[in-house]
Order: structure tokens, then sequence, then C-alpha cells
């Protein structure tokens, strides 16, 4: 198999309908669900030792946890059918193998922080645990080494992204001058 044969393998989707069309994965915009509530339970978690009754923040914090595992799953599912038009043996798939290892592992760590906020392992009158809020931000580290690959698969080996023809429409002047 030719580079260019597996560039565009790479590029088309195994299913359009559920991974998304060519050239608008849905992957990139569904991972901005557990990114975004992950990073929020962080602030939460570090606002809730700053303010008098930090228990609004420490229950927000745990459902932000929870949004982000559920917004994680379904990213994973997404991301795991573009995982599949990645030929097998290239850097690009090995690539891909460690970015979804350590995004299962970030979640599996989400997870099991949730479980140990709900089974009452913080107090809401305290703010959330050390270690508890430990555990947040060296899964929130993980995920941000995870993003950079992602970034890595997209920008550098052009995984489900437009190839340069498709691109080039964007760029072609509109104006009869």
């Amino acid at each position: 198999m030719t580079v260019n044969t597996d560039l565009r393998q790479a590029k088309q989707p195994v299913s359009g309908a559920l991974a998304g069309p060519y050239g608008h994965p849905f992957h990139p915009i569904l991972v901005t669900v557990p990114i975004g509530a992950w990073v929020s339970s962080l602030v939460f978690d570090i606002a809730s030792h700053v303010v008098h009754r930090p228990a609004f923040l420490v229950h927000g914090s745990m459902w932000l946890i929870a949004i982000g595992v559920i917004g994680a799953l379904a990213a994973a599912c997404v991301g795991f059918l573009d995982l599949f038009a990645i030929p097998t043996g290239t850097p690009a798939f090995r690539t891909a193998l460690v970015h979804m290892t350590l995004n299962l592992c970030v979640t599996a760590a989400y997870a099991g922080g949730w479980a140990w906020r709900h089974s009452g392992g913080t107090a809401a009158r305290e703010g959330v645990g050390a270690g508890q809020l430990t555990l947040s931000a060296v899964a929130l580290a993980a995920l941000g080494l995870s993003g950079y690959l992602g970034g890595k698969l997209a920008y550098r080996y052009g995984v489900r992204v437009a190839d340069e023809a498709a691109q080039a429409d964007g760029y072609r002047s509109t104006s009869s001058s």
C-alpha cells in the first residue's frame, strides 16, 4: 500500500453517518464537552478552598465530572470509528493508539474520582479533599498531553482532514474582478 493510498484512507470516514462526513468529523466537536467540563470541575475544586461555604462548588464539580465522563464516552465511540480509518503499522496509527489509551485512562481516573466523591470521601463543608483535587489535576494534565497527540493526528498526519484540493475551495475568490 502506498503512502497516498494510506493518506486517502485515513481521511475518509468509516461511516459518515456515525463518525461525520468527509472533512468534518464529529470527534473534535464532541471532545469539547469533557474538556470543558473537567477544566471547570478543577476550577470548582480550587474555588471550594476559597469560599466560606463550598458545598455548591463541591456538588457542582461532581456534576461536571459526571458530564465529562459521559461526554468522553460519546467522543470515544466516534474516535474509535476514526481509528479504524487509519492504516495499521503507521506512525499515525501508533499515535492514535497512545491518544486513545491516554483518554481511556483519563476517563477512568475521572470516573473513579467521581465514585470517590460520591461515596462520601469529601466533606462539602471543607471543600474538595487534597487527594481528589490532585487526581483531577493529574488527569487534566494527562488530558492535555492526549490533546497534543490528537492535534498531531489532525494537523501533522491529516487524519480525517480534507485533502488540499478540497481545502483550496475555501480560498477561491468569489468576486468577479
